[in-house]
C-alpha cells in the first residue's frame, strides 16, 4: 500500500513539472490536436497529448499517469465523438470536473464539421460502428480549420486576456491551410471560403476546368495539395480501415474495398481472398493503411496482387518527418504519388 502511494505521489510530482507556471495547461487526445494548439497558443500554453502519433486512438488504456496529467489541465481537447471511448473513464479518474464534456475546460474538436458515413442501421453485426458518423476527421486538411476554430474558442474561454493573440494565430493557421491546399495564387483569386465550399462539395475540379480567367483555364491556377493529388484523383485503391473517408472525399480517391470486412473486425482468410480477387478484377495496385495496423498482413495482400503498400501515420509525430500537420499531409500525398508512379 505504501509503495503504491509513493508511486502516485511521484507521478503527481513529475506531472507538476511538465506544466509551466503562468501558462494555460492543455491536454489533447491526439497529437494532431496538440500541434494545432501549439500553433495557436505558442508561448501562452503548455500542451501534452495522450495518443501517440503511430497509435490506434480506438484502443488506449486509461493509465493513472494520464489521469494525473488531466487533473492539472485547464483545457482538454478530444474529438468529441465515439473515437476515444476511453475518455470518460480517464476524466473520472482525474477528478477534474472543469474538463468534463459541456464544461468550460472541454473542447469537442468535431463541432461544426459535416460528418460522413453516418450508419443507416445500428447493429453490433456491423463491427465497430460509429453511431454519429465517421470520427476520423483529421484526414481532410480543410477540417483542420474548423478544429482550429474550436480550439481557439476553448483557449479564449480559459484565457480571455490573450484572445486577440489566439485569434491572430488562428487566422494565420487557416490561411496557411488554404494556401497549402489550393495554392496561394488561386486563394488570392477566389478566396479560401469559396474554395473550401466547392472542394468539400466535390465541385472544385469541375468548376475550375470549366471556368477561365485572363485567357487561362482556372484549373491552371490550382496549386498546393489539390494539384499535387491530381495524378491519383479517380484512381482505385484498397484501404485497411475506414479512416480515410474524409481524405478520399476531398482528393477524389476511389476506395473499392477494405482489409477489414467491417470496421474493427479482423479479416478472415476467406475475406482476404475475396478482397484479392476484387483487387485483381479492378486492377488495384495500391493499398493504403495507417502504420498502427498489421504491416505483415498489408504486405502479404500486396504481394499476392503485385500492389504497392502505402503505410503512413494518421497523426502528427507518427513517423520521422511528420512534426506538424503540414508535413504529415505532405507525406500522405507524396507516398501515394510515389506508389501510383511505381505501379504504372
Amino acid at each position: 500500500m505504501m509503495k503504491k502511494q509513493i508511486i502516485i505521489i511521484a507521478i503527481i510530482l513529475i506531472n507538476s513539472l511538465l506544466f509551466s507556471a503562468g501558462k494555460l495547461n492543455v491536454v489533447t487526445t491526439l497529437s494532431t490536436y496538440a500541434d494545432i494548439v501549439k500553433y495557436i497558443g505558442q508561448d501562452k500554453v503548455d500542451v501534452h497529448y495522450i495518443v501517440q502519433g503511430d497509435q490506434d486512438p480506438h484502443f488506449v488504456r486509461p493509465k493513472p499517469s494520464f489521469a494525473v496529467l488531466l487533473s492539472k489541465a485547464d483545457l482538454f481537447i478530444s474529438t468529441g465523438l465515439d473515437l476515444e471511448l476511453w475518455v470518460p473513464s480517464l476524466v473520472d479518474m482525474s477528478k477534474n470536473d472543469k474538463i468534463r464534456s459541456g464544461q468550460q475546460g472541454f473542447v469537442a474538436a468535431y463541432d461544426g464539421i459535416k460528418l460522413l458515413d453516418k450508419p443507416d442501421v445500428l447493429s453490433r453485426s456491423e463491427g465497430g460502428l460509429h453511431i454519429y458518423g465517421n470520427p476520423h476527421i483529421t484526414t481532410n486538411p480543410l477540417n483542420l480549420k474548423i478544429i482550429a476554430e474550436n480550439i481557439t474558442a476553448g483557449l479564449e474561454k480559459n484565457d480571455p486576456e490573450n484572445s486577440d493573440f489566439y485569434r491572430e494565430n488562428l487566422k494565420k493557421f487557416q490561411q496557411e491551410i488554404d494556401n497549402k491546399t489550393f495554392g496561394e495564387e488561386l486563394v488570392k483569386l477566389m478566396g479560401g471560403a469559396l474554395l473550401t465550399k466547392l472542394a468539400n462539395n466535390g465541385q472544385l475540379i469541375g468548376f475550375l476546368e470549366e471556368k477561365e480567367y485572363k485567357g487561362k483555364k482556372m484549373i491552371d491556377y490550382l496549386g498546393g495539395w489539390m494539384k499535387a493529388a491530381l495524378p491519383f484523383r479517380g484512381k482505385k485503391i484498397v484501404a485497411y480501415h475506414k479512416n480515410w473517408i474524409y481524405f478520399q472525399t476531398l482528393f477524389g480517391l476511389d476506395i473499392i474495398g477494405y482489409v477489414e470486412p467491417k470496421p474493427g473486425i479482423p479479416p478472415s482468410p476467406k475475406h482476404v481472398e475475396k478482397l484479392v480477387q476484387e483487387m485483381r478484377k479492378n486492377e488495384v495496385k495500391v493499398l493504403l493503411a495507417a502504420n498502427y495496423f498489421d504491416e505483415n498482413k498489408v504486405r502479404t495482400i500486396c504481394n499476392k496482387v503485385g500492389a504497392e503498400p502505402v503505410i503512413v501515420p494518421m497523426f502528427v509525430e507518427g513517423a520521422p518527418g511528420t512534426e506538424n500537420v503540414f508535413k504529415l499531409i505532405d507525406l500522405w500525398i507524396s507516398k501515394l504519388n510515389k506508389a501510383f508512379a511505381k505501379m504504372k
